[in-house]
């Protein structure tokens, strides 16, 4: 049976190339960055180089971004840091509520710590406004941090107006652009943001490596103690076969960027077309004109998550949804209450599918054939 993963969007296979990056360093430059030998030259040469390619893909300066384990960190170095470095300034933060947790939770430490954290409800786009963020925003606001494209519904946030609003007030503004990068095009300065966080394992590069785009003269507070790694931003001994890895995968994300943004609104289209030929009922979460383009949540009503997960997987289809499943149990996406409210049917019969490297017009086709058929099996049932 050919199994087709369709939760790209969850993580991403490793390129080919990227891996012969990373096994090349692994065998030959072992050294460690901060060592001055030859073997820590050539270490610290890798990370130089990266540094400055994933400064160019943002529009920014290699100074202003520091190598961190992954998109959580660096979405909790950039909150938590930046909080507590400006806290003299103001305690208030605007968030939203369709933040991915790595953002909520970061911001939930923070109001253990005195801090008070507002957050932005959403449409049923699953958008904030701009407004929405202008009426928050008050005098001691010194944060504000609204993620670049939804990780479960694919939509695409103001960034731009948002950062226009915030350019003559004090309050930082990051943006948690994981699900976003290698997808969209973004210029830190067009965007006129001050913090951005990135993740490689989004984009067919290694787990375990990310990195946070810093303006110059934004200071924060130190997560990670130990040496003075990264201009003594974040402690640690520098994964360099990781980070050679990073620069591959974004080299190759450049390269086939708009390539890949209409084979995927392709897949979109051919998905739905399938699903509008067969006959079942289906609703989208989100707009197909406002998100990113290798995701598709799609809600079928007569379903549940359990069920549609189970029978997916056992047709080898890869699937996923924004509930965890345990035990038998829901916990809802936080995202969908958002958009829906608690009451809503969606909550519990919503399923993303999200597209990436390796997959085909005919898995895809495929794919919405299976999905089709298991619906109306389900349903039949009720």
């Amino acid at each position: 049976m050919e199994r087709i993963y369709l939760d790209h969007a969850a993580t991403t296979p490793i390129h080919p190339e990227v891996l012969a990056a990373m096994v090349k360093v692994m065998e030959a430059d072992f050294g460690n960055p901060s060592s001055i030998h030859h073997f820590g030259r050539e270490a610290r040469k890798i990370l130089d180089d990266t540094r400055h390619e994933l400064a160019v893909s943002i529009g920014t300066k290699a100074n202003n971004i520091i190598f961190t384990s992954g998109g959580t960190e660096a979405d909790n170095l950039a909150i938590i840091g930046y909080a507590e470095n400006n806290r003299t300034k103001g305690k208030h933060i605007i968030t939203s509520q369709i933040e991915h947790h790595a953002v909520l939770h970061s911001c939930g430490e923070l109001e253990k710590r005195g801090f008070e954290v507002t957050y932005l409800p959403v449409d049923e786009n699953g958008c904030v406004s701009e407004q929405t963020v202008a009426k928050a925003l008050r005098e001691d606001t010194i944060l504000v941090t609204i993620m670049h494209g939804n990780n479960e519904v694919g939509s695409i946030q103001p960034i731009r107006e948002i950062g226009e609003l915030l350019s003559g007030h004090q309050a930082a503004f990051h943006t948690d652009a994981v699900q976003a990068y290698g997808i969209e095009k973004m210029r830190v300065d067009d965007l006129q943001v001050d913090l951005m966080s990135v993740s490689a394992h989004k984009i067919n590069g290694p787990k375990g490596i990310g990195f946070l785009y810093i303006r110059d003269g934004i200071k924060l507070a130190r997560q990670v103690f130990g040496g003075e790694q990264e201009r003594k931003r974040r402690a640690g001994t520098e994964n360099v076969a990781a980070i050679a890895g990073f620069r591959k995968a974004v080299e190759l994300s450049i390269k086939e960027l708009e390539s890949k943004r209409t084979d995927y609104n392709e897949f979109r289209n051919v998905f739905i077309d399938k699903l509008h030929t067969s006959g079942i009922s289906f609703h989208q979460n989100g707009l197909l004109e406002n998100s990113l383009p290798h995701i598709l949540n799609l809600s079928f009503p007569g379903t549940n998550v359990e069920a549609m997960l189970v029978n997916l997987d056992l047709a080898g289809i890869a699937a996923s949804s924004g509930s965890a499943c345990t035990a038998g149990s829901i916990d809802p996406s936080h995202v969908l209450v958002a958009m829906f409210g608690k009451e809503s049917d969606r909550l519990t019969n919503s399923i993303r599918f999200s597209f990436g490297l390796n997959n085909t017009k005919a898995q895809v086709e495929k794919a919405a054939e299976e999905t089709a058929k298991i619906v109306q099996r389900l349903t039949k049932k009720r």
